[in-house]
């Protein structure tokens, strides 16, 4: 077993989180390899490898991200794209994705006799075009925002549905959200929090100007088309998972729907989704 370790250096307790659950790895037996660019961030872990990052994600048994939630999400996406399991260990302040927190590596143990469950996320797959040219697809496993850039003043957005028109919003901005990604940005804006079981897409406008817009959950086989309105004068922008922002042309338009892959989070705990609630959100009020 190889399990690939992706550590958020930024964090004030990555480092010493990393090395303590590299440690746990050893005395389990199970072997561990990092990134080439950490190769001398971890003198102390003699036992580490250090591959190309493509290699390591193709070899690799299980991924493990060391971090906050934007970690996990970073991390979540190759876990998708090559097939492999993934978890998070917190080292950061409230890490709502994270199986473990990090007074709780003995779990690690659970690997090599594979005590634990695997829960599957859905992703969103979203294209970008400017006119009808294809400038970018990608995935993302919390949300997709639109927004206005620079300005601060309010958007007007198109919103379709299965080619059928929804509305125009006018508001600071809108997100559409995996179920994963419901205690993200879309719980911050007013939106409902959806068990990640659940297969379906969040819409949550951001501040609208409006008193009736409210959040509306639909089935995961929507597809929607998102587009500036005709009196939109300047961009819009687009930011998945909290990436950095992509300009949304006049002329642009950017279609999303559930990707045909998702990502298998290892579930070591017999916590439920409402004991996760209480413990990540109520607690941290």
């Amino acid at each position: 077993m190889l399990a690939a370790i992706m550590p958020n250096l930024t964090r004030k307790n990555a480092f010493d989180v990393t090395v303590a659950a590299c440690k746990k790895l050893d005395s389990a037996g199970i072997a561990y390899a990092f990134p080439e660019e950490y190769r001398g961030d971890f003198p102390v872990l003699t036992n580490a490898s250090f591959y190309k990052e493509d290699r390591l994600f193709k070899d690799c048994d299980l991924i493990i991200a060391v971090g906050g939630d934007g970690s996990v999400m970073h991390s979540a996406k190759h876990a998708a794209l090559n097939s492999k399991p993934l978890f998070g260990i917190n080292a950061g302040n409230l890490a709502f994705m994270a199986s473990l927190e990090s007074d709780e590596l003995d779990y690690l143990e659970r690997l090599k006799t594979g005590d634990f469950r695997i829960s599957r996320r859905m992703l969103l797959e979203y294209e970008l075009y400017d006119e009808e040219k294809l400038i970018k697809k990608d995935y993302c496993i919390n949300d997709i925002v639109f927004a206005r850039g620079s300005q601060i003043k309010l958007s007007n957005i198109n919103v379709e549905c299965n080619g059928r028109k929804i509305g125009k919003y006018s508001a600071d901005g809108i997100i559409l959200s995996t179920p994963n990604g419901s205690t993200a940005y879309s719980l911050a804006a007013g939106g409902p929090v959806v068990d990640p079981d659940i297969q379906c897409i969040i819409l949550t406008p951001v501040c609208p100007h409006s008193l009736f817009a409210r959040s509306v959950i639909f089935c995961r086989d929507s597809v929607f088309t998102i587009s500036p309105a005709e009196e939109e004068n300047s961009p819009l922008v687009i930011s998945c998972d909290g990436e950095e922002a992509m300009p949304l042309n006049k002329s642009g338009k950017c279609v999303i729907k559930c990707a045909d892959i998702d990502v298998g989070f290892i579930i070591f705990k017999e916590d439920t989704f409402t004991d996760v609630l209480y413990n990540k959100l109520a607690t941290n009020s």
